[in-house]
């Protein structure tokens, strides 16, 4: 197989080489074409079967071999025989043409491809099967991309031969009737008078409009295909109806309220989401409070002989509760009250595309209707099935807070950000936390090095970090509850603990809404568009719902994109930026990133140079005894351009900011360079990186003719 398939790119590479290399592209040109007109079509007159299949058999070559002329032949079909004969040739011609390109790149490349991005290209092999033919013949009739290029790319993915022939057979007439009734006209022309000739300016206002037309006529279809079921209201009760109200949903509420529409947010529970009552604001509160201890126990580093702490769970839980109800007004329900919300608090359900009906928590029910929905009904910790864990009561991330005495034995199940900070933080608590992660580092997302550095100093520590660990069981011995777990020599270890605090990851909220019912696509997420739109067009989804970030600002961000979009998307749509999306891990040190990873830069082939600064060399963090950690900045090679950065250590998640705007405008290292930054500060160490940057790029020559210079001078 693999020598046929290397005798089918030789075969192929060989008509390229003959094509160039007898400069055979000149009779592609509609310039000889028209020049030669006379004599075409005399030879056309003279045997109009032959030539029409020798025509047909050219169109065909030229595109099964994608080779550059496909257009002109289009028009030159139009101008030699004519709009009906002409489109009948061209348009089987084209269809079989592509075809056979579709079958050669399947046999050269396919196999490969699929192979080597397995898990990259699952998600779109799942697209394809279910809704190939529609993608194939969007793209087929708004044609922004070459069709060679289609024909290649859908060669990639499983669509069936003679799925791929049929559709393409239907979506290029469109154009094709276009271009071929173009070709029609400039055949015509018999001088430079010719070309203001009405039916000639018709058909290149008709190319023109052509993609806006099709793009129009593929939404009515679309939407056709999707309403079909339902009876869409004559009025609407609501513009807007938003479902949820933490960080995602509250930003999309308090959009729709600020441009005047009537907008009703539903929430079942408390304003402010996860983020607020579970996740970012309680955990920060306590990692403070733990930090605290940490440095009451380093005392003698910062001068202080010794530091005496006395820690009660209860009273910092009590502060953490403190600090929620502080924050809790910015995301009151009379906050959004006063700024025009609607706020229904109760339980939503989708009924069809515009109504949803409310089951409020005082007992009664509404139905409202809307014209747009918003879906931001969050995520949830993902408790996995190891048997016996409902034996005990395990804590998650939404039930941790309810602690009120501290475990003398915590096991943390996970490695990613949640369960590196809580292990840190319980460990410093006073609790003997062990920590079990199935992947070979801490951080999986980063890059090994940061990894490494918050495992080493967890150890430091004394968090017991187990790597390429398996939990496997849950057992009760005795009231003992053990976790059994599989190390990476395939041993087993039983670990005794009083507490387990899963934090493997969080899934989305998907049941419940009724989106099973409406056929809203869901894996894993709800799938979204570049628009945010869900598989019903007028139901958008953001935050963690969605993905692909589970993070508060990133639901914000999206709440911007969804909600203009569905307010103003028949006059303009945004499609949602991810392309600069900052996070952090509030660990000691805290780790984080902007942009891509040297990891991800090498998986994606990305040409970059590296530039690295120690953060234990910088004078504030020496004089704040926290000098540990590091700066790393992608670069593409010879450009001061930024690609990503990562940052370790002190406030990393406040320092990261400079080369998020720096990213988001284009600022490259030489301005960063260049810009004052106050001594002594923290914020130093982004210049003194884009320091290292440049040392590396000095301009060599230039140095020299300078030494030259100043040599003269001393003469």
């Amino acid at each position: 197989m693999a020598r046929n398939r290397l005798f089918v790119v030789a075969l192929i590479a060989a008509a390229l080489v003959a094509f160039f290399a007898f400069d055979l592209d000149r009779f592609l040109s509609f310039e000889v074409l028209k020049a030669a007109r006379g004599d075409v079509v005399a030879m056309r007159d003279a045997f109009p079967v032959l030539f029409s299949l020798g025509f047909f058999a050219v169109y065909v070559g030229v595109t099964a071999l994608s080779l550059p002329g496909a257009a002109v032949m289009t028009l030159a079909g139009g101008a030699i025989f004519g709009l009906g004969w002409g489109l009948v040739l061209v348009s089987f011609a084209s269809t079989i043409g592509a075809t056979a390109a579709f079958v050669i790149a399947r046999f050269v490349a396919r196999d490969a491809v699929q192979k080597r991005y397995r898990q990259r290209l699952a998600t779109i092999n799942k697209g394809v099967e279910r809704e190939g033919g529609f993608y194939l013949f969007t793209l087929r009739l708004v044609p922004v991309f070459p069709f060679f290029l289609i024909n290649i790319v859908m060669a990639l993915t499983p669509m069936r031969t003679r799925t791929f022939y049929w559709v393409s057979q239907l979506g290029m007439l469109p154009g094709t009737a276009v271009y071929v009734n173009a070709g029609t006209q400039l055949g015509q022309l018999d001088g430079v008078g010719g070309i203001l000739s009405p039916g000639l300016i018709g058909s290149f206002v008709l190319l023109g409009l052509f993609p806006l037309i099709a793009k129009k006529i593929v939404d009515i279809v679309k939407a056709r295909r999707v309403y079909r079921s339902y009876t869409r209201p004559k009025t609407f009760d609501r513009n807007l109806i938003v479902i949820g109200g933490g960080s995602a949903g509250l930003v999309s509420a308090y959009i729709a309220a600020a441009v005047r529409a009537e907008v009703t947010l539903v929430e079942k529970g408390a304003l402010g989401g996860d983020c607020l009552n579970t996740g970012c604001v309680p955990s920060k509160a306590l990692i403070r409070t733990a930090r605290l201890l940490a440095d009451a126990r380093r005392s003698a580093e910062l001068g202080v002989r010794r530091l005496h702490a006395e820690f009660d769970l209860p009273d910092a839980m009590a502060r953490v509760q403190r600090v929620i109800e502080a924050i809790e007004p910015h995301d009151s329900v009379e906050r959004y009250t006063g700024l025009g919300v609607d706020v229904a608090l109760g339980t939503a359900r989708l009924i069809d595309p515009w109504t949803v009906d409310i089951a409020r928590n005082d007992g009664s029910r509404q139905r409202l209707t809307a014209r747009h929905i918003v879906l931001a009904t969050g995520a949830e910790p993902f408790v996995p099935p190891i048997p016996g864990i409902k034996q005990v009561e395990a804590l998650t991330s939404d039930t941790l807070w309810q602690l009120r005495e501290l475990p003398e034995r915590l096991v943390v199940l996970g490695g990613g950000p949640i369960g590196c900070e809580m292990a840190q933080t319980f460990q410093r608590l006073g609790s003997r936390v062990t920590q079990v992660e199935m992947a070979p580092r801490l951080l999986p997302r980063e890059d090994p090095e940061f990894g490494e550095m918050v495992a080493t100093r967890f150890a430091g520590e004394g968090v017991d970090v187990r790597l390429r660990t398996q939990a496997r069981e849950v057992v009760v011995t005795d009231g003992q509850p053990e976790l059994i777990v599989a190390q990476a020599d395939g041993s087993e270890d039983r670990i005794a603990f009083d507490r387990i605090l899963v934090a493997v990851g969080r899934a989305a909220r998907l049941e419940g809404y009724g989106l099973e019912t409406l056929g809203v696509a869901t894996n894993r997420t709800i799938e979204v568009d570049d628009y945010l739109r869900t598989s019903i067009p007028n139901i958008f989804a953001v935050g963690d719902v969605a993905g692909p970030y589970q993070f508060t600002h990133v639901g914000a961000h999206m709440a911007w994109f969804a909600t203009v979009n569905a307010l103003f998307g028949s006059l303009k749509k945004f499609r949602v930026d991810y392309s600069v999306v900052p996070w952090a891990t509030f660990t000691d040190p805290e780790v984080a990133r902007v942009g891509l990873s040297e990891t991800e830069a090498r998986e994606q082939g990305v040409d970059f140079e590296m530039t690295t600064y120690g953060i234990d060399d910088l004078d504030r963090a020496i004089a704040d005894s926290d000098a540990h950690g590091l700066v790393k900045v992608l670069t593409r090679r010879g450009s001061d351009r930024i690609l990503g950065v990562t940052i370790a250590g002190p406030h990393a998640g406040e320092l990261i900011a400079e080369y998020v705007l720096a990213m988001k405008h284009g600022i490259g290292l030489n301005k960063i360079l260049g810009t004052i930054h106050i001594y002594p500060t923290l914020a130093e160490a982004n210049k003194f990186a884009a320091g290292q940057w440049k040392q590396a790029h000095k301009p060599e020559a230039a140095l020299r003719w300078l030494q030259r210079f100043h040599r003269w001078m001393r003469r």
